[in-house]
């Protein structure tokens, strides 16, 4: 027998709640309890036919004040961000207006940092559908709970989209569960009191090179509503800015924390709100993890990245946002996060070796140009420096697009690289065109950044080239000696251009997995000694002073300022370029030296296994 206040399963007498009766799903209302289970777990308010359950003063308000506002011209009735109907939001591509929606001051009309949903894209294959089906619901029900756009340009070829709210939360995970909290309290103990200190680093310093908040907005969040920041976000941002604290002249003086044992506690928290309810701080907050020094986890880095990715497609970030009827400052946000993806997705493909998660075909999202960033005169100078990086990325692409081809079908002559990178460096002027062409002007913030990353598209072009004029049928030894040396006077670059660092570069903003591009310098230097030069003896090798004059100078930079970015080569080849420099000359070819390149030198298998060390290894060592 059941209880009197316990509604039995299909009964007609007692219904089901209103929210349940919306999701179709079976409502059991327990004893005593004042809200069914599936409304427990939604944390939807539970409204029964008979008023059973009224809504509260709060939310009653909210509805009262919806319905005053006026809006004649649309066909549907507006309803607030949090109403127990969960309309879906839409959004829309050039040719489509947008229907927004009434939000408190805090919400963004698609809601991104909602605490209970998110908006999800849906592609142009269903928008169709959806077009049929909120004309006939707003035929037979005044349009409640349905959205719908209408195309304002006839005849254009861009495809609609549409948005629709999810939850964000796994089913039956309690509202105040917060694992990501927890390790954002401990984290703000170990920092005290220099937590406002370090996110004023942060926005000063490393923001306007990569921007991906809005500072004038996340300050006053930060100052007056922190507990509105995702805790993930907070944690990563802080582990983040640790990198700067030796540089920093306030907090040179007092002692850091463990920067491990903070990032260690910073990814449990990303890890954790990826899990319990993922929306777009969780991205802003993998995307710190990512660009976070030291890298210790290529892995691990590579699977946050593709989960970003994947929350970004579904929340359509890789759709161009300016011609939506949205608020300039949320099209400028959607479009940050968008670039800093591009950034670390196609970089992590260079240095990782792995193809890129994302697709030039996939998005529409403009490159950056300087309306769409940081007003501060401050910030001017990095923010153009940023500009020029994402082109150049955009021209990695390009190379990518030729390293990972496996399947080439039908496809007509490929893309002249060198031709689409000098492109590139022909369009640069002033200040920004010294830093690529002389190497100068690095007092720029995010300069040596740029400079090393142009080294490293260049060198991988060099490598490209001369792999094609071995496989070349008509190939001779002039052109391959060309080539090699082409590439080996791009080596020299990257050596003579951490060699001029200085301190201030030295803690000046970097991108991580540029690094990588040391380990790559190092080993082509000792494959053109081992191919070309070793008949004179290594001990002579030029190639391999080269790359004992780079691991010199990463020594030095690490031991002087505590600069981390080349602690990998240093870990893979500081052996290796030792015992290549102290060994003898081949007898049979110590008649003299031939540029025409040699078959490799094959050394025993120990002297191999620590030529190639995994970097993996390294990495785990590293931890």
């Amino acid at each position: 027998m059941e209880s009197g206040d316990e509604r039995p399963y299909r009964s007609h007498t007692k219904p089901a709640c209103v929210p349940c009766r919306r999701r179709k799903s079976r409502c059991k209302l327990e004893p005593h309890a004042a809200a069914c289970l599936m409304c427990r777990a939604h944390d939807t308010e539970c409204i029964f036919p008979d008023g059973r359950s009224k809504p509260t003063a709060q939310k009653r308000s909210a509805a009262e004040e919806a319905t005053k506002l006026p809006h004649p011209n649309l066909r549907t009735p507006t309803v607030t961000a949090h109403s127990v109907s969960r309309p879906p939001l839409v959004a829309a591509s050039p040719q489509f207006s947008v229907v927004t929606q009434v939000q408190n001051d805090q919400d963004t009309p698609l809601s991104l940092e909602a605490e209970d949903d998110n908006p999800h894209i849906l592609g142009p294959a269903v928008t169709g559908d959806n077009h049929v089906l909120a004309d006939y619901l707003s035929n037979i029900s005044g349009g409640q709970g349905i959205r719908e756009i209408r195309p304002v340009e006839p005849g254009s070829s861009s495809s609609p989209v549409i948005f629709t709210k999810v939850q964000k939360r796994p089913l039956g995970l309690l509202v105040n569960s917060s694992p990501a909290l927890h390790k954002l309290q401990t984290i703000e103990k170990l920092l005290e009191p220099w937590g406002p200190h370090l996110i004023d680093i942060y926005l000063k310093k490393i923001n306007p090179c990569l921007p991906l908040l809005e500072e004038s907005s996340f300050r006053a969040q930060y100052t007056n509503a922190r507990h509105r920041i995702s805790p993930a976000l907070l944690a990563c941002l802080y582990a983040h800015v640790l990198t700067q604290w030796q540089h920093d002249p306030l907090l040179s003086r007092e002692r850091c924390p463990d920067v491990r044992f903070v990032w260690n506690l910073a990814i449990e928290a990303s890890y954790s709100e990826l899990h319990a309810s993922a929306g777009i701080s969780t991205i802003k907050a993998i995307l710190l993890d990512v660009g976070g020094r030291p890298t210790t986890s290529m892995t691990g880095n590579g699977v946050r990245l593709g989960s970003a990715v994947a929350l970004c497609h579904s929340l359509g970030l890789n759709r161009n946002p300016l011609p939506w009827d949205i608020p300039q400052a949320e099209k400028h946000m959607r479009m940050k996060i968008w670039w800093s993806i591009l950034l670390h997705d196609r970089w992590s493909s260079l240095a990782y070796g792995t193809p890129p998660h994302i697709r030039r075909t996939q998005y529409d999202v403009p490159l950056p140009i300087p309306e769409y960033l940081s007003d501060w005169e401050r910030d001017h100078e990095a923010n153009a420096v940023f500009i020029e990086l994402m082109n150049l990325t955009d021209v990695l692409d390009h190379c990518l697009e030729q390293v990972y081809s496996i399947r080439i079908e039908n496809q007509g002559p490929s893309r002249n690289l060198e031709l689409e990178l000098n492109r590139w460096v022909d369009s640069l002027a002033g200040d920004i065109r010294k830093i690529i062409i002389r190497g100068s002007n690095l007092n720029i913030p995010g300069a040596s950044n740029l400079r090393l990353a142009y080294l490293a598209t260049r060198l991988l072009l060099r490598r490209l080239d001369l792999d094609r004029e071995r496989q070349a049928p008509d190939s001779n030894a002039e052109q391959m000696a060309n080539r090699v040396m082409e590439a080996r006077r791009t080596a020299e670059d990257v050596v003579v251009l951490v060699q001029e660092l200085r301190e201030a570069q030295l803690g000046d903003y970097w991108l991580p997995v540029v690094a990588f591009t040391f380990s790559a310098t190092v080993t082509f230097l000792i494959r053109c000694a081992l191919e070309t030069e070793q008949a004179a003896g290594l001990a002579q090798s030029s190639s391999l002073r080269m790359a004992s004059d780079l691991l010199t100078a990463l020594r030095s930079h690490r031991k002087n300022f505590g600069w981390d970015l080349g602690d990998i080569c240093l870990a893979q080849h500081s052996d290796v370029i030792d015992k290549l420099l102290r060994s003898e000359p081949l007898v049979e070819n110590s008649g003299g030296m031939n540029i025409e390149l040699r078959q490799p030198f094959v050394p025993d298998e120990a002297f191999l296994d620590d030529l190639f060390t995994s970097t993996w290894d390294i990495l785990q060592i590293m931890e």
